[in-house]
This record gives structure tokens, C-alpha cells and sequence, in this order.
């Protein structure tokens, strides 16, 4: 699993391209699947941040998605879909791992001047593979799905 920042340096083209389409606005805005206690999947959307290299979420403490990344971390990401004719696609997939540490939460909410409430849990989005997908020939008969793809490196 990697942190956003080494994504970045191993794929600095696919991470910039990601992270507009993650980050329209000052927050980032992502649909995030988790996987229920049963193993069915659960999608919601969810509000991301990017600090100091590292990709987080804040999810209040009684929200499933919340129990399925305590239970789970395995999660998927994918980017609001592109206003208008853009037709390109932003995928996330990995592993969360709880931010227990107070001077790391106080660091990223100073950081990115969001506000959090006290019972939100930190996650930190490790990466495990990253996919962008945009539609080549679009709008013709051969319009085909164009994939760029990042995987982890196995340490």
C-alpha cells in the first residue's frame, strides 16, 4: 500500500489528472464502496482530503461506512462523474487505516481548514491501484473505453 504522495511520485501524470478529477473544489467529492459485514458492497458518497501528502476521509463514528473500514479497510474510490461531455473516470482502490494519533488530526484540519466534528474517525486512504478511464472516439461508432492504470509494487 502506498500514500497518496508516493502514487504521486511513482505516476505524477495520473496522480495530477486524479486529483482534479477528485478535487473540482477545495474538498474532494467521491463516491467511497466499503464492504458490509455480510460481504455485500456499500457505496456513499463521501468528502476527501489532501494533506501533506497523504489522502484522508473523516467519518462520523456512527456511520456504516464507518464500521465496514473498522471491520474492513478495503475500500474502492470513484470521482463524481465529470460534469457535462468531459466522459473521464477516476478509480481509487485500497486499504484504510485508522488515524488514532491527535497531533496528526490537528495537523490536517489545520492544514485544509475543514471542519471537524469531534466524533468523526481519520482514515488514511493507502493505495493499493489507480485507474483513469476516458472514452476514445467519443461519440463515433469506434468510441472505446481508453484505460491508465497504476499498480502498488509488492515490498
Amino acid at each position: 500500500m502506498k500514500s497518496w504522495h508516493d502514487f504521486s511520485i511513482e505516476e505524477p501524470e495520473l496522480a495530477q489528472v486524479g486529483q482534479a478529477l477528485l478535487f473540482r473544489s477545495r474538498i474532494g467529492l467521491a463516491f467511497l464502496a466499503t464492504l458490509r459485514k455480510d460481504g455485500a458492497p456499500r457505496l456513499h458518497p463521501v468528502s476527501l482530503i489532501i494533506s501533506d501528502g497523504h489522502l484522508y476521509v473523516l467519518i462520523p463514528a456512527s456511520s456504516p461506512k464507518c464500521a465496514d473500514l473498522l471491520r474492513d479497510g478495503r475500500y474502492a474510490i470513484q470521482a463524481f462523474p465529470s460534469p457535462g461531455e468531459e466522459n473521464e473516470e477516476f478509480y481509487l482502490a485500497g486499504r484504510a487505516e485508522r488515524i488514532q494519533d491527535e497531533e496528526i488530526r490537528r495537523a490536517v484540519i489545520w492544514d485544509t481548514s475543514i471542519i471537524a466534528e469531534e466524533d468523526e474517525v481519520m482514515f488514511e486512504m493507502l493505495l493499493d491501484r489507480a485507474m483513469y478511464t476516458k472514452l476514445g472516439d467519443y461519440g463515433t461508432p469506434d468510441e472505446r473505453p481508453v484505460h491508465r492504470k497504476w499498480r502498488a509494487a509488492s515490498s
